[in-house]
């Protein structure tokens, strides 16, 4: 049993308005056959299909106000209620509090404890990297737990070997934007395969992705639908890939925005959360908002809670 967890920041279920949600517009042949048939909305619901299962999820954990990233992937990588604990959704970086809970709870140092390997698979370009070191940016709360289990984040040397991806799943923009020389050029089905490959490595693999919630917040829209196709595509290369008895695929995020572009603000909404693999109905038992995500993964990887 092996889980890859594929993390897109800022997306959740919203309104069936094609002005304002890309999830209701978008060319995702993969992600609605996954639910069902239907695109990925508040007025889909609970679904199971032939190889998923589909779970609104709560990303509010009982405390008033919009959630954020900071508390909100603290939760999902912790299993713990970071907004009641610290006493709000806090975000988009953690702030020391919630620093301090990941340090003793991240799942991945939790796992690496165990004796189970795990990793994330995004790499970051060398500028972010030495700002992290310096101190002069914090680390987001999935960073922050990757950081806590004690392996380095990967780096241009591991995408060039193909040992990770970049946070947009293609090399693309840091090609084009960051200059970056000698990275090799694939289509994201080409790295939904490369993903699945790579996984195989790790009990445990996280990829997070974040230029679903910077669209969220700034738009346009057509940029929102650029990049759920690029998702889908990315997705059929990894499914192509994947047996569904060697492990999970998990899909889900932090907070709802993307969905809704007529505000440049979080949303209230639930998130999704797509469960791929024969045993994805034993993960699903139960599973309710984020702080399930890393129980179930125990019950995975372990046989318990």
């Amino acid at each position: 049993m092996r889980i890859l967890t594929l993390f897109l920041d800022g997306i959740g279920l919203g309104a069936d308005n094609p002005a304002a949600n890309p999830f209701a517009s978008a060319d995702t042949p993969t992600m609605h056959e996954l639910a069902n048939g239907r695109p990925w909305l508040a007025s889909t619901g609970f679904q199971r299909s032939e190889r998923a299962i589909f779970i609104p999820t709560d990303p509010r954990l009982g405390l008033p106000g919009r959630p954020q990233s900071g508390t909100g992937q603290a939760s999902l990588l912790t299993g713990l209620n970071l907004p009641q604990l610290t006493g709000r959704h806090y975000g988009p970086k953690p702030d020391a509090r919630t620093r301090e809970i990941i340090a003793e709870s991240s799942y991945f140092k939790r796992l690496a404890s165990r004796g189970k390997s795990a990793r994330l698979l995004t790499a970051y370009p060398p500028g972010l990297l030495r700002n992290f070191a310096r101190g002069k940016t914090l680390r987001s709360s999935v960073q922050q737990a990757a950081f806590e289990s004690g392996a380095p984040h990967f780096t241009v040397e591991d995408v060039i070997n193909r040992r990770a991806l970049t946070a947009e799943w293609t090399t693309e923009s840091w090609r084009e934007h960051l200059k970056i020389e000698g990275l090799p050029d694939y289509s994201p089905a080409e790295a939904g395969s490369l993903l699945a490959k790579l996984a195989r490595s790790y009990d445990f693999a996280f990829h997070s992705h974040w230029l679903t919630d910077r669209i969220g917040h700034r738009g346009p829209l057509a940029r929102g639908l650029e990049i759920l196709e690029r998702f889908d595509q990315l997705l059929a290369g990894l499914l192509e890939e994947w047996q569904d008895d060697e492990g999970l695929i998990v899909i889900t995020s932090d907070h709802g925005n993307m969905e809704d572009l007529s505000t440049r603000r979080h949303t209230l909404n639930d998130i999704p959360t797509l469960v791929i693999g024969a045993r994805a109905p034993e993960f699903a038992a139960g599973f309710q908002s984020l702080t399930d995500f890393a129980p179930a993964c125990d019950r995975m990887l372990f046989g318990s809670r």
